[in-house]
């Protein structure tokens, strides 16, 4: 049930209303598998006489008290709202509810782990999900203070936003999965400072706990990480610790705040949705980053960056709050900013500017392409619109624009504005004005032509070189075109530096670096007059600016022949980068990017760097190559991640990187061959393990080759009986190449509600493999006639996810453009949040299609 859509006004009228004091909240986690008891007592001031509204999405509302007059909940409450009528100028109200277990992520989450039959739970409340776990007045900017008391199992860790206290015998009992009684008890947590009610959370299970402390400016503050008892043999506590700590160290001293809350725990939750949350000294994260095998760095240092992310939500997004969802761009683009910069700074990962560009920016480039892109500062008029703009944009872009921000101000203005900034305003909410008025103050800059051409204003810029030498290679005219859109024609100014690179040896070294101003469909650069070109010019060579860039055509040249002269590796991304730009917008045949990409994925070491181009030289040879290049292009992308994987250094990340890589392409019967042999063991390769999730990804690729059956996976199952071996499985069987594969995959998706969230994750993962993409038409009409009626049955989340993972794209054909242009057609009116999804997946299919032509147009 999605609930009740809040309306950016019905919370600017609620506010103008209510003043809320204070939230008690009783819960009871003994009474079943699928609904608990909840109880909530608000005290809050109103005008004298109002009428109001408080939120509940619950299984039924039994008992509501406001100021002592009972309230029939037959009359008051729709299933979303409860109607408050009469409000007094203080007030003291009581509901009492049942509230219902989710398995979507969303709300309270309850997962049952098959290893052991223990029963975790967790909560996630952005956006506005905290009413679905007790009533509550739904919105970022009635902070109130909150006192939870809490009945589970007596053996049972519970963790909420305060420390845990000491547990009480309470005297009812609870009956586990087993059937078995328990013993019961009650935490009763002190209340929490004034906070959002979407950063409150709770946390309940027998979670193993390794505990640790940090000193801060505040005093000692208890640090805890907590998992699933089946994960605790994988947990390096030691290392989340460590990072932890140089963030607080790092953040204190750039903020010039203490560390707000009395301890900060960090809790990887099953079946989540996104990588981690901010929840107010009870963070919770997705369980991928506890590995349960071996990983790639890459995602190592994900796993870093979004620790350090959340932790710099403890100031910006706790201790100061944004107003209403206008302003989340800017909650989330800070906490990018400041992770990125504290991992760069304080942290082994100096390489994660080169790692931001590579991944973030590229996210920012591919959303604001799209026909749903929209200004960073979104016009965000309802709860709806938060989870339509809740992406690249709000994230990636707000952040590569921030970052101009620093470098526009000033790094030392920059701080320093924050500083006043967090000091006037902590414990409140705030609007972008309130950070800008600081900023201004301490740089002396006007920001408002910044902020108009920044954030007010949608698409990306492509900046192009003009370049003209003389016979000995001397610049004798220099001008960078600025150029957008016709649908989004804003031309912006950048800060940006030009490089120069010469080839020496096998080397491509930089010769001339110079900052510049661009601004306008023209600027001159008569710094770089007189100047040797050198064999490549890189427009944006520091990536200080948000903006595609181009290659002249000699540079291109350059880079197609010798794609691993870079010794750095930002300079050898951000050309990678131009090359991928004009292969999506059909300016660079697909064929030459599958060969450029292959040639630099030798010797690379750059481990970002290298999950990008596998991922976009396999986009590349299967979604823009003409389909009659397709065959012989996937013969020679399979056979190079083959030997590239077989010749990589034994043990490296580059090695498991391709190997994964090659797993995902191998079809023919020497390759199936090969995958089965290391899966059984009759062939080895030098330093690779087949671990546990090694043997997923051996597994799936044979199961996708046709060569794998039910009987296979079930016994990779029995050796990995854990709820991700499940989630594995349910991948494998969805991926195997039959029509009945595909339909059992499409009955679980989105024809039954009550497969979990990341099980139905990984089926739609498992449906969009296929070697042979004709497997899928049948779905071109069935998508379209299912999804109207999946986006008002389920909650956003899960309608999300379907709306993408079992959209037919891997077709990429007109038909199937066709078809998502008449649905879109036909249903303007249909929810903007759905309209959405259709018309981004209907873009991708639109591009895809232009870079084919284009590819099959070249000799």
């Amino acid at each position: 049930m999605p609930g009740k859509n809040l309306t950016r006004e019905e919370a600017r009228t609620r506010a103008d209303l209510l003043t809320v004091a204070s939230y008690a909240v009783t819960l009871d986690l003994t009474t079943g598998a699928e609904t608990f008891r909840t109880r909530a007592e608000v005290a809050f001031d109103a005008q004298g006489g109002a009428n109001s509204f408080i939120d509940f999405l619950g299984e039924s509302v039994q008992a509501i008290t406001l100021n002592g007059e009972s309230l029939d909940p037959a009359t008051h409450f729709d299933g979303s709202r409860i109607e408050l009528t009469g409000l007094q100028e203080h007030n003291e109200l009581t509901i009492e509810a049942t509230g219902r277990y989710m398995n979507t992520g969303e709300g309270l989450h309850r997962m049952v782990d098959p290893t052991d039959q223990e029963v975790y739970l967790y909560t996630q409340f952005e956006v506005a999900d905290c009413r679905r776990m007790f009533p509550v007045f739904e919105q970022p900017d009635l902070k109130a203070t909150y006192q939870f008391t809490v009945t589970a199992p007596a053996r049972w860790e519970v963790i909420s936003n305060q420390p845990t206290p000491d547990p009480v015998a309470a005297p009812q009992t609870y009956t586990n999965v087993k059937g078995e009684e328990e013993p019961a008890a009650t935490w009763t947590f002190e209340p929490t400072e004034r906070m959002s009610c979407y950063i409150t959370a709770l946390v309940a299970g027998p979670y193993d706990v390794v505990r640790d402390e940090v000193q801060t400016r505040g005093g000692t503050i208890p640090l805890g990480v907590y998992c699933r008892k089946s994960l605790r043999p994988y947990l390096d506590a030691d290392n989340i610790f460590d990072c932890t700590k140089k963030g607080f160290a790092f953040f204190e001293e750039e903020f010039d705040q203490a560390y707000p809350f009395t301890k900060y725990d960090q809790l990887f939750t099953p079946e989540y949705n996104a990588g981690a949350m901010e929840n107010a000294a009870c963070v919770t994260f997705a369980e991928i980053y506890i590995f349960r095998a071996k990983v790639s760095d890459a995602l190592i240092e994900r796993r870093a960056l979004t620790i350090l992310h959340e932790l710099a939500h403890m100031w910006f997004g706790d201790l100061v709050t944004m107003k209403w969802w206008d302003d989340l761009w800017l909650n989330e683009s800070f906490a990018e900013w400041a992770s990125t910069t504290c991992q760069a700074e304080a942290t082994q990962w100096e390489s994660a500017w080169t790692t931001f560009g590579t991944a973030e920016k590229a996210w920012a480039y591919s959303q604001d392409q799209l026909s749903s892109t929209h200004p960073i500062a979104a016009d965000i008029t309802d709860l709806e619109a938060v989870e339509v703009n809740f992406d690249g944009i709000t994230y990636a872009k707000g952040a590569s624009v921030l970052k101009q921000l620093v470098a526009y101000v000033g790094r030392e203005p920059f701080v320093a504005g924050l500083r006043t900034y967090f000091a006037k305003h902590k414990w409140g909410n705030t609007t972008l004005t309130d950070l800008l008025v600081e900023l201004e103050a301490t740089s002396g800059r006007d920001l408002s032509q910044w902020s108009k051409l920044w954030l007010e204003t949608a698409g990306v810029n492509t900046l192009t070189p003009h370049i003209e030498t003389d016979e000995a290679g001397v610049i004798t005219s220099a001008v960078v075109e600025q150029t957008a859109t016709e649908e989004l024609p804003t031309l912006r100014p950048h800060r940006l530096a030009v490089g120069l690179y010469a080839l020496q040896g096998d080397s491509l070294v930089r010769t001339e670096s110079i900052e510049v101003d661009v601004d306008g469909a023209r600027t001159e650069l008569p710094a770089l007059v007189g100047k040797v070109k050198g064999d490549l010019l890189l427009l944006n060579d520091q990536d200080l600016a948000y903006a595609k860039i181009r290659l002249d055509a000699d540079s291109l040249r350059t880079a197609l022949k010798h794609p691993r002269a870079f010794t750095d590796s930002l300079p050898r991304a951000l050309v990678l980068g131009a090359a991928w730009d004009m292969t999506r917008d059909a300016q660079l045949p697909a064929r030459d990017f599958v060969r450029l990409g292959l040639d630099a994925l030798q010797d690379e070491t750059d481990s970002n760097l290298l999950r990008a181009l596998i991922g976009q030289v396999g986009a590349a040879a299967t979604r823009y190559a003409a389909p009659e290049h397709r065959d012989a292009l996937l013969t020679e992308v399979t056979k190079t991640l083959r030997a590239l994987a077989v010749s990589a250094q034994p043990g490296s990340d580059a090695q498991l990187q391709l190997m994964e890589a090659f797993a995902g392409e191998a079809h023919t019967d020497d390759d199936v061959a090969y995958i089965r042999g290391l899966l059984d063991g009759t062939s080895t390769l030098a330093g690779l393990e087949v671990d546990t999730e090694m043997r997923w990804t051996l597994l799936t690729s044979l199961a996708a080759a046709g060569a794998a059956d039910d009987a296979a996976v079930a016994t990779v199952q029995q050796q990995d009986p854990t709820a991700t071996g499940a989630e594995r499985a349910a991948r494998a069987r969805a991926a195997m190449p039959t029509s009945e594969a595909k339909a059992d995959a499409w009955t679980q998706v989105v024809e039954r509600d009550d497969t979990p969230n990341q099980t139905l994750r990984a089926i739609g993962v498992g449906f969009q493999t296929v070697h042979d993409a004709e497997l899928l038409a049948p779905y071109i009409e069935r998508y379209h006639d299912s999804i109207a009626a999946v986006w008002k049955e389920r909650t956003m989340a899960t309608a999300g996810s379907i709306a993408t993972l079992m959209y037919p794209s891997p077709l990429a054909s007109q038909a199937l453009l066709d078809a998502s242009e008449r649905w879109l057609s036909e249903n303007s009116t249909a929810s903007a949040g759905l309209v959405r999804a259709v018309a981004e997946n209907r873009d991708s299919v639109r591009r895809a299609l232009r870079a084919q032509a284009y590819d099959a147009a070249q000799a």
